[in-house]
Protein backbone atom coordinates (compact mmCIF):
# COMPACT_ATOMS: atom_id res chain seq x y z
CA UNK A 1 0.00 0.00 0.00
CA UNK A 2 1.37 3.40 -0.96
CA UNK A 3 1.69 6.22 1.50
CA UNK A 4 -0.97 8.20 -0.37
CA UNK A 5 -3.41 5.27 -0.37
CA UNK A 6 -2.92 4.72 3.34
CA UNK A 7 -3.48 8.36 4.27
CA UNK A 8 -6.78 8.94 6.04
CA UNK A 9 -9.16 11.58 4.75
CA UNK A 10 -8.91 14.96 6.45
CA UNK A 11 -11.63 15.55 9.02
CA UNK A 12 -13.65 18.74 8.86
CA UNK A 13 -12.80 21.49 11.32
CA UNK A 14 -16.47 21.27 12.35
CA UNK A 15 -16.01 17.65 13.44
CA UNK A 16 -13.05 18.29 15.73
CA UNK A 17 -14.05 17.47 19.29
CA UNK A 18 -12.32 20.42 20.92
CA UNK A 19 -13.49 24.00 21.08
CA UNK A 20 -10.77 26.56 20.54
CA UNK A 21 -12.97 29.63 20.39
CA UNK A 22 -11.57 30.72 23.70
CA UNK A 23 -8.06 29.55 23.04
CA UNK A 24 -5.82 28.13 25.74
CA UNK A 25 -4.75 29.62 29.02
CA UNK A 26 -1.55 31.04 27.55
CA UNK A 27 -3.16 32.33 24.36
CA UNK A 28 -1.73 35.43 22.66
CA UNK A 29 -3.66 38.52 23.73
CA UNK A 30 -5.99 40.26 21.29
CA UNK A 31 -6.71 37.21 19.13
CA UNK A 32 -9.69 34.93 18.82
CA UNK A 33 -10.93 32.56 16.14
CA UNK A 34 -13.52 35.03 14.85
CA UNK A 35 -10.96 37.80 14.35
CA UNK A 36 -8.56 35.40 12.62
CA UNK A 37 -11.34 34.18 10.32
CA UNK A 38 -12.40 37.73 9.41
CA UNK A 39 -8.79 38.62 8.58
CA UNK A 40 -8.50 35.49 6.45
CA UNK A 41 -11.53 36.48 4.38
CA UNK A 42 -10.14 40.00 3.85
CA UNK A 43 -6.77 38.64 2.83
CA UNK A 44 -8.25 36.07 0.46
CA UNK A 45 -10.38 38.78 -1.15
CA UNK A 46 -7.39 41.07 -1.57
CA UNK A 47 -4.69 38.62 -2.68
CA UNK A 48 -6.40 35.39 -3.72
CA UNK A 49 -6.11 31.77 -2.69
CA UNK A 50 -2.71 31.09 -4.26
CA UNK A 51 -0.96 33.70 -2.11
CA UNK A 52 -2.69 32.83 1.14
CA UNK A 53 -0.49 31.37 3.87
CA UNK A 54 -0.36 31.24 7.65
CA UNK A 55 2.77 33.36 7.56
CA UNK A 56 1.09 36.02 5.41
CA UNK A 57 -1.96 36.04 7.66
CA UNK A 58 0.20 36.35 10.76
CA UNK A 59 1.91 39.38 9.25
CA UNK A 60 -1.48 40.92 8.55
CA UNK A 61 -2.47 40.42 12.19
CA UNK A 62 0.97 41.48 13.47
CA UNK A 63 1.53 38.21 15.34
CA UNK A 64 3.77 35.20 14.82
CA UNK A 65 2.60 32.36 12.61
CA UNK A 66 2.79 29.98 15.58
CA UNK A 67 0.26 32.15 17.43
CA UNK A 68 -2.40 31.16 14.92
CA UNK A 69 -2.02 27.49 15.83
CA UNK A 70 -3.53 28.22 19.24
CA UNK A 71 -6.84 28.52 17.37
CA UNK A 72 -6.58 26.17 14.38
CA UNK A 73 -4.55 23.04 13.69
CA UNK A 74 -3.90 23.60 9.97
CA UNK A 75 -4.31 26.09 7.14
CA UNK A 76 -7.10 23.87 5.82
CA UNK A 77 -9.02 24.45 9.06
CA UNK A 78 -8.71 28.18 8.59
CA UNK A 79 -9.78 28.07 4.95
CA UNK A 80 -12.80 25.99 5.93
CA UNK A 81 -13.73 28.57 8.57
CA UNK A 82 -13.32 31.40 6.05
CA UNK A 83 -15.47 29.54 3.54
CA UNK A 84 -18.33 29.14 5.99
CA UNK A 85 -18.02 32.74 7.18
CA UNK A 86 -18.89 34.02 3.70
CA UNK A 87 -22.21 32.16 3.76
CA UNK A 88 -23.24 34.37 6.67
CA UNK A 89 -23.52 37.20 4.12
CA UNK A 90 -26.51 35.51 2.48
CA UNK A 91 -29.95 36.79 3.37
CA UNK A 92 -32.14 33.73 3.72
CA UNK A 93 -35.88 33.92 3.05
CA UNK A 94 -38.37 32.20 5.35
CA UNK A 95 -39.35 28.99 3.55
CA UNK A 96 -42.34 28.56 5.85
CA UNK A 97 -43.91 31.88 4.89
CA UNK A 98 -47.06 30.77 3.05
CA UNK A 99 -47.46 34.27 1.61
CA UNK A 100 -44.21 34.03 -0.36
CA UNK A 101 -43.94 32.37 -3.77
CA UNK A 102 -41.32 29.60 -3.85
CA UNK A 103 -40.23 30.81 -7.31
CA UNK A 104 -39.33 34.26 -6.02
CA UNK A 105 -37.58 32.80 -3.01
CA UNK A 106 -35.58 30.50 -5.28
CA UNK A 107 -34.61 33.45 -7.48
CA UNK A 108 -33.54 35.34 -4.36
CA UNK A 109 -31.37 32.47 -3.15
CA UNK A 110 -29.80 31.83 -6.56
CA UNK A 111 -29.05 35.53 -7.11
CA UNK A 112 -27.51 35.86 -3.66
CA UNK A 113 -25.32 32.80 -4.20
CA UNK A 114 -24.13 34.12 -7.55
CA UNK A 115 -23.17 37.41 -5.87
CA UNK A 116 -21.27 35.53 -3.18
CA UNK A 117 -19.21 33.64 -5.77
CA UNK A 118 -18.41 36.83 -7.67
CA UNK A 119 -17.43 38.81 -4.55
CA UNK A 120 -15.19 36.00 -3.31
CA UNK A 121 -13.59 34.26 -6.35
CA UNK A 122 -11.58 32.01 -4.03
CA UNK A 123 -14.79 30.50 -2.67
CA UNK A 124 -15.62 28.21 -5.60
CA UNK A 125 -12.52 25.96 -5.42
CA UNK A 126 -12.90 25.65 -1.65
CA UNK A 127 -16.60 24.77 -1.93
CA UNK A 128 -15.55 21.71 -3.91
CA UNK A 129 -12.72 20.81 -1.54
CA UNK A 130 -14.44 20.72 1.85
CA UNK A 131 -17.57 19.09 3.25
CA UNK A 132 -19.37 22.43 3.70
CA UNK A 133 -20.96 21.45 6.99
CA UNK A 134 -20.35 24.70 8.84
CA UNK A 135 -23.41 26.35 10.44
CA UNK A 136 -23.85 29.05 7.79
CA UNK A 137 -23.48 26.67 4.87
CA UNK A 138 -25.85 24.16 6.42
CA UNK A 139 -28.43 26.90 7.07
CA UNK A 140 -28.25 27.95 3.40
CA UNK A 141 -28.56 24.37 2.17
CA UNK A 142 -31.53 23.69 4.44
CA UNK A 143 -33.45 26.74 3.21
CA UNK A 144 -32.71 25.83 -0.43
CA UNK A 145 -34.06 22.33 0.19
CA UNK A 146 -37.18 23.65 1.89
CA UNK A 147 -37.91 26.23 -0.82
CA UNK A 148 -37.57 23.76 -3.69
CA UNK A 149 -39.49 21.24 -1.63
CA UNK A 150 -42.49 23.60 -1.78
CA UNK A 151 -42.56 23.42 -5.59
CA UNK A 152 -44.48 20.15 -5.50
CA UNK A 153 -41.88 17.82 -6.96
CA UNK A 154 -41.84 14.18 -5.87
CA UNK A 155 -39.33 13.59 -3.09
CA UNK A 156 -36.94 11.75 -5.40
CA UNK A 157 -36.75 14.82 -7.68
CA UNK A 158 -35.88 17.49 -5.12
CA UNK A 159 -32.12 16.90 -5.07
CA UNK A 160 -32.00 16.84 -8.86
CA UNK A 161 -33.78 20.20 -9.01
CA UNK A 162 -31.35 21.62 -6.45
CA UNK A 163 -28.44 20.36 -8.53
CA UNK A 164 -29.85 21.82 -11.76
CA UNK A 165 -30.29 25.29 -10.26
CA UNK A 166 -27.31 25.63 -7.96
CA UNK A 167 -24.71 23.86 -10.07
CA UNK A 168 -25.72 26.28 -12.83
CA UNK A 169 -25.32 29.20 -10.41
CA UNK A 170 -21.98 27.82 -9.20
CA UNK A 171 -20.67 27.61 -12.76
CA UNK A 172 -22.05 30.99 -13.80
CA UNK A 173 -20.77 32.79 -10.71
CA UNK A 174 -17.36 31.12 -10.91
CA UNK A 175 -16.83 32.08 -14.56
CA UNK A 176 -18.15 35.59 -13.94
CA UNK A 177 -15.78 36.04 -11.02
CA UNK A 178 -12.79 34.92 -13.11
CA UNK A 179 -13.89 37.17 -15.97
CA UNK A 180 -14.16 40.25 -13.75
CA UNK A 181 -10.81 39.42 -12.14
CA UNK A 182 -9.18 39.23 -15.56
CA UNK A 183 -10.68 42.61 -16.45
CA UNK A 184 -9.42 44.16 -13.20
CA UNK A 185 -5.89 42.99 -13.99
CA UNK A 186 -5.94 44.92 -17.29
CA UNK A 187 -6.96 48.24 -15.79
CA UNK A 188 -9.71 48.57 -18.41
CA UNK A 189 -13.41 49.04 -17.80
CA UNK A 190 -15.58 45.97 -18.47
CA UNK A 191 -16.94 47.64 -21.61
CA UNK A 192 -13.45 48.50 -22.91
CA UNK A 193 -12.21 44.99 -22.23
CA UNK A 194 -15.23 43.41 -23.92
CA UNK A 195 -14.85 45.52 -27.07
CA UNK A 196 -11.11 44.83 -27.21
CA UNK A 197 -11.65 41.09 -26.77
CA UNK A 198 -14.34 40.96 -29.46
CA UNK A 199 -12.10 42.83 -31.88
CA UNK A 200 -9.14 40.55 -31.15
CA UNK A 201 -11.16 37.37 -31.63
CA UNK A 202 -12.64 38.71 -34.89
CA UNK A 203 -9.13 38.93 -36.33
CA UNK A 204 -8.50 35.20 -35.88
CA UNK A 205 -8.74 33.44 -39.28
CA UNK A 206 -11.99 31.58 -39.80
CA UNK A 207 -13.90 33.23 -36.95
CA UNK A 208 -15.58 36.08 -38.83
CA UNK A 209 -18.83 34.19 -39.49
CA UNK A 210 -19.03 32.87 -35.93
CA UNK A 211 -18.39 36.34 -34.52
CA UNK A 212 -21.12 37.82 -36.71
CA UNK A 213 -23.60 35.25 -35.36
CA UNK A 214 -22.49 35.97 -31.80
CA UNK A 215 -22.82 39.72 -32.25
CA UNK A 216 -26.34 39.28 -33.65
CA UNK A 217 -27.34 37.17 -30.66
CA UNK A 218 -25.87 39.69 -28.22
CA UNK A 219 -27.69 42.54 -29.98
CA UNK A 220 -30.96 40.61 -29.66
CA UNK A 221 -30.31 40.03 -25.97
CA UNK A 222 -29.92 43.75 -25.31
CA UNK A 223 -28.06 45.51 -22.52
CA UNK A 224 -25.82 48.53 -22.74
CA UNK A 225 -23.18 47.40 -20.28
CA UNK A 226 -21.37 44.14 -19.55
CA UNK A 227 -23.14 43.96 -16.18
CA UNK A 228 -26.54 44.29 -17.86
CA UNK A 229 -25.68 41.56 -20.38
CA UNK A 230 -24.52 39.21 -17.63
CA UNK A 231 -27.63 39.91 -15.56
CA UNK A 232 -30.00 39.32 -18.47
CA UNK A 233 -28.38 36.00 -19.36
CA UNK A 234 -28.43 34.87 -15.74
CA UNK A 235 -32.06 35.88 -15.23
CA UNK A 236 -33.23 34.17 -18.42
CA UNK A 237 -31.30 30.97 -17.69
CA UNK A 238 -32.69 30.87 -14.16
CA UNK A 239 -36.21 31.39 -15.49
CA UNK A 240 -35.69 28.44 -17.85
CA UNK A 241 -34.71 26.22 -14.93
CA UNK A 242 -37.69 27.32 -12.84
CA UNK A 243 -39.98 26.70 -15.82
CA UNK A 244 -38.46 23.24 -16.06
CA UNK A 245 -39.31 22.53 -12.42
CA UNK A 246 -42.87 23.74 -13.04
CA UNK A 247 -43.14 21.49 -16.11
CA UNK A 248 -41.97 18.44 -14.15
CA UNK A 249 -44.51 19.18 -11.40
CA UNK A 250 -47.24 19.47 -14.03
CA UNK A 251 -46.26 16.06 -15.40
CA UNK A 252 -46.98 14.58 -12.03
Amino acid sequence: MTKQAGRSARASVWLVGKDRRGGRSAQPSGLDRERITEASVRLLDAEGLAKFSMRRLAAELNVTAMSLYWYVDTKDDLLELALDATYAELRLPDPEDAGEDWREQLRELATAYRGLLVRHPWLSPLAGRYLNIGPNSVAFSRVVQQVIGRAGLPAHGVTGAIAAVFEFVYGYGTIEGHFLGRIADTGLSPEEYFEQAMSTVAEVPGTAEVMKESQDLMAARGGDTVAEMLNRDFTFALDLLIAGIEAMVARG
